[in-house]
């Protein structure tokens, strides 16, 4: 076995660097390649593609252990099984864990398995004064190595239990891995064993229980190998035939018994069992009810007519519930992830009444609890945790801490106080916290559109270091949380090209998770970088037709990928999405800007202004110049001199029956039929004054491009520069066939950052590629904007005549 470090440049667009991936490669006689499971299964297939630069090294140092005992499968047997059975079944399956338990050394194949590779070829022997201090360095490496190890340990199944060390009550109704036990001698153990009778029922339940108890003390060493073993598997036989004859803390032993042993969660004591306490469920009393279904948790054996049963039982007795039953109930209801909703808006209740006298490992917890059971909560309560959390963050463990910012994000609550205190405790955290801890603190920033360039500054400096630790999840959230942001940090080059590297190792994950790949591409895609292997196979039919069938609706993000590439990539010979597909993909986000974009008051009073003030729907058009951007736009096309040119005739069209009709009776006309006409105006002049595109200008209050001017006498019309007096708008086209297409943008706060003025992402691309497209990007923000719209009709014309005949708009297109 060789590991093989390759160096090669990718074809690139944009920014994206060249970087390094690891690839293997086999030694002759070949190696058998390990199962590793984690929360994302990855099966490592990548072949490498070339190689420049090649440095073999010695993998001695490179060996780990494993134990595959717990992924060992085994074949359920029913409760009700007879004796011949049960004892077959418990052969069967003891002798595929006895097989399992076998400890093996082997040489990774993956390259994820191997730490970076810091040393260069072979060089000669340097004297040995430069020799000791190299020495010294390479073992302060390890040990840093060693103590990132330990940072980045993660136990799914311990670390949310944390909190039951905080009180002792929690001793008498969760299962204790702390409590201290007695080890059984070896031979205590064989004696056992030797006492078990071949024949059945010649002990006692109570004798049963206490022979799963004292077996259980034996050193885990032996815990494999008391699994084969023939006797154990009769005393198994033995307690599931008598399971009824147990008294409740007698089967609570033998359940305690089983999850220090590891039993297989399929093993049919444990059938047993299950059917068992279903079955006593009433007559128990809620601490063993939560001791059991912590044992179910400890054992990693889903029951859901156990928990479905737990949870009715606490529904009838909830206001008895004391805080420790009622933490743990959390717990346990989101490691289940199950949530029944009459029972959570009671549990909200004891959630209120306890949340003062709660630890603050406690209150995350219950977070924890609520997210992974994607319950609900009310805003109330979730802000009297956020505010409790904001006063205490210093003395909360990260851990807890973490699971706040997931209900907050779940929650979509913008709490200042604590978002302001996180800046402020946790940068400095950073370092410390294991790489999906950090993931979690930039994703709740992101997802609540919190800018702190503290903490993205911290995330970014220690990121690169630690970059192998992430799964494509992880480097997936980080790169869609810093394009949301529009954040490029100080090392941007290192922080990128890392991420990245780690996306293309970890790519066989994206055949299960095609939805991590799109979301680190359209992150990178917001910050105008397009990693061309990647883009290609995420636009590949194969990898789109798993796209749309995740349960994740995909199809807008794919879209915006894609046509982001057609517009800024114009250099790409990769997969492209297919014409129909985007066809299909422009319709439905078509469809749903009719039903839920055009249709928002703030878009539709400025277009009908606009209407007003330009001339008519011809002048100004409400749609998508970008359908894959997901915002509308209100466009104008202004001629050099800056008159208006119609240019819609769609709209136009469906208004021409109106405007045929006859002239618009306007304030201002009705006034000068009352006062009367000059007598140098026709009627028909009249007529075109009334629909000409100038003719809500005379209510605006400044002198701008063909503007009013201000006289003594009152507001008085002109004809833009360069125009003939009295001429028709519509012949302005052919007058000044240059000119400028505005494209306006009525913004609202989810376009921006928490509390700023600084752009989101996806915003920023929208408004590149506009530009790129020749339109002039203008503005109508909502803190301007919004306070407008309860202002007088004359306001908020006098404001939009600013924003659209602004000099600077003719002088940027010239």
């Amino acid at each position: 076995m060789a590991t093989v470090l390759i160096r090669r440049r990718f074809p690139r667009l944009s920014r994206v660097t060249a970087f390094l991936t690891t690839a293997k490669c086999k030694a002759e006689g070949g190696s058998n390649t390990s199962k590793q499971k984690e929360e994302n299964p990855e099966t490592p297939n990548s072949k490498p593609e070339s190689a420049a630069t090649i440095q073999l090294l010695d993998p001695s140092d490179y060996r780990v252990s494993y134990n595959p005992s717990a992924y060992a499968k085994s074949r359920a047997a029913s409760q009700q099984r007879a004796a011949r059975s049960c004892r077959q079944a418990l052969a069967d399956d003891s002798s595929s864990t006895g097989t399992a338990q076998v400890q093996h050394t082997f040489i990774p194949t993956s390259s994820e398995a191997l730490p970076p590779v810091r040393r260069a070829l072979p060089k000669p022997r340097p004297p040995l004064k430069q020799t000791i201090p190299a020495w010294l360095s390479a073992a302060q490496t390890k040990k840093e190595e060693a103590e990132m190890e330990k940072v980045e340990m993660h136990d799914s199944k311990e670390d949310p239990r944390v909190f039951q060390q905080g009180r002792p009550e929690y001793r008498s109704l969760s299962y204790d891995k702390l409590e201290p036990i007695e080890t059984l001698p070896l031979e205590e153990g064989d004696s056992i064993l030797h006492s078990i009778p071949l024949s059945k029922g010649s002990h006692s339940p109570g004798a049963v229980s206490d022979y799963f108890c004292k077996l259980s003390r034996l050193p885990v060493e032996q815990h494999g190998e008391l699994m084969t073993d023939h006797r154990f598997n009769t005393l198994c036989c033995c307690a599931v035939e008598n399971i009824q004859s147990f008294s409740t803390s007698e089967l609570i032993d033998i359940l305690k018994a089983c999850v220090r042993l590891a039993v297989p969660p399929t093993h049919p004591v444990l059938n047993a069992c299950e059917g068992e306490f279903c079955r006593r469920v009433w007559d128990m009393n809620v601490d063993q009810l939560l001791l059991v279904a912590d044992c179910w948790r400890c054992l990693g054996r889903s029951v859901p007519s156990y928990l479905s049963i737990l949870f009715s039982y606490a529904n009838m007795h909830w206001k008895e519930l004391t805080l420790p039953q009622s933490v743990q109930l959390i717990y346990i209801i989101g490691e289940g992830r199950r949530s029944p909703a009459d029972l959570m808006q009671k549990l909200e209740s004891v959630i209120s009444k306890y949340l003062d006298s709660c630890t603050l490992e406690e209150v995350g917890a219950i977070c924890l609890g609520l997210f992974k059971s994607v319950s609900g909560i009310s805003d109330h309560i979730m802000r009297k945790i956020a505010d409790r959390v904001s006063l205490e963050m210093e003395d909360m463990g990260t851990y807890a801490l973490v699971n706040v910012l997931k209900m907050l994000r779940y929650a979509r609550m913008d709490h200042l106080p604590l978002l302001r205190k996180l800046g402020k405790v946790v940068p400095a955290r950073i370092p410390t916290t294991n790489i999906q801890g950090v993931m979690h603190i930039t994703l709740s920033c992101s997802s609540l559109h919190y800018y702190d360039e503290g903490i993205l500054a911290a995330v970014a400096s220690s990121l690169p270091s630690k970059v192998t630790y992430c799964r494509s999840k992880d480097a997936a959230k980080f790169l869609w949380s810093f394009g949301c942001l529009d954040y490029e940090p100080p090392n941007e080059e290192e922080f990128y090209s890392s991420l990245i590297e780690q996306m293309l190792r970890k790519r066989h994950e994206f055949d299960k998770f095609p939805e991590h790949l799109l979301t680190g591409l359209l992150g990178l895609a917001f910050v105008k970088r397009f990693p061309e292997e990647l883009i290609d196979y995420a636009l590949r039919d194969e990898f789109v037709h798993k796209m749309r069938g995740s349960k994740y609706e995909l199809g807008k993000d794919l879209f915006t990928l894609g046509k982001s590439v057609e517009l800024e990539c114009p250099g790409y010979r990769g997969s492209r999405l297919a014409p129909q597909l985007c066809e299909e993909l422009t319709e439905m986000v078509l469809n749903f800007a009719e039903k839920e974009i055009y249709v928002r008051p703030e878009i539709v009073e400025a277009l009908t202004l606009l209407q007003s003030m330009l001339g008519g729907p011809e002048y100004v058009k409400n749609h998508m110049i970008l359908p894959h951007t997901r915002s509308s736009d209100l466009e104008v096309h202004l001629a050099m001199d800056g008159h208006p040119i119609p240019f819609n005739s769609s709209d136009a069209v469906a208004d021409k029956k109106l405007r045929d009709i006859g002239v618009s009776l306007t304030d201002d006309l009705m006034a000068q039929l009352i006062k009367g006409i000059s007598n140098s105006q026709s009627p028909a002049e009249v007529e075109a004054e009334a629909s000409a595109p100038g003719q809500e200008w005379n209510k605006a209050p400044t002198s701008f491009l063909g503007g009013p001017i201000l006289t003594g006498a009152g507001l008085q019309a002109t004809a833009p520069s360069g125009s003939l007096p009295g001429a028709s708008p519509s012949l302005v086209p052919n007058q000044q066939p240059r000119g400028v297409r505005l494209a306006i943008q009525v913004s609202n706060r989810n376009h921006y950052c928490y509390s700023s003025k600084r752009l989101l992402g996806l915003h920023c691309l929208k408004r590149r590629q506009l530009r790129q497209l020749g339109y002039v990007v203008v503005e109508l923000p909502f803190w301007e904007w919004f306070p407008l719209l309860k202002r007088t009709r004359l306001e908020k014309l006098s404001y939009l005549h600013y924003k659209v005949f602004n000099p600077a708009l003719l002088s940027r297109a010239g």
